[in-house]
């Protein structure tokens, strides 16, 4: 079955960097779009980027453009976050998803920014 394992984050200050990874199995990796959604407290879950598969174009939200960068190692079988120049207002929870059918969810992993 399709399984997304989010981790990397942790406490970081402002103006920091965290690298997430979202570890992936059950499916064909190199064969699917991917993306790192964020969800924080009281507010509804965006979307931060995705990445394309083969070639691995990339979009962001214009909140995260120019700091954070989606990458893919499809050997590994694993999507990265790289988030730079972090702010407090990217303290959430973070998402990986598949979107596949009704969509597959990782558990997530928190980041928090403290000022």
């Amino acid at each position: 079955q399709v399984q997304l394992v989010e981790s990397g984050g942790g406490l970081v200050q402002s103006g920091g960097s965290l690298r997430l990874s979202c570890a992936t199995s059950g499916f064909t990796f190199s064969d699917y779009a991917m993306s790192w959604y964020r969800q924080a407290p009281g507010k509804e879950r965006e979307l931060v980027g995705t990445i394309t598969s083969a070639g691995g174009k990339t979009n962001y939200a214009e909140s995260v453009k120019g700091r954070f960068t989606i990458s893919r190692d499809d050997a590994k079988n694993t999507m990265y976050l790289q988030m730079n120049s972090l702010k407090p207002e990217d303290t959430a929870v973070y998402y990986c998803h598949l979107r596949v059918g009704f969509g597959f969810w990782g558990r997530g992993t928190q980041v928090t920014v403290s000022s």
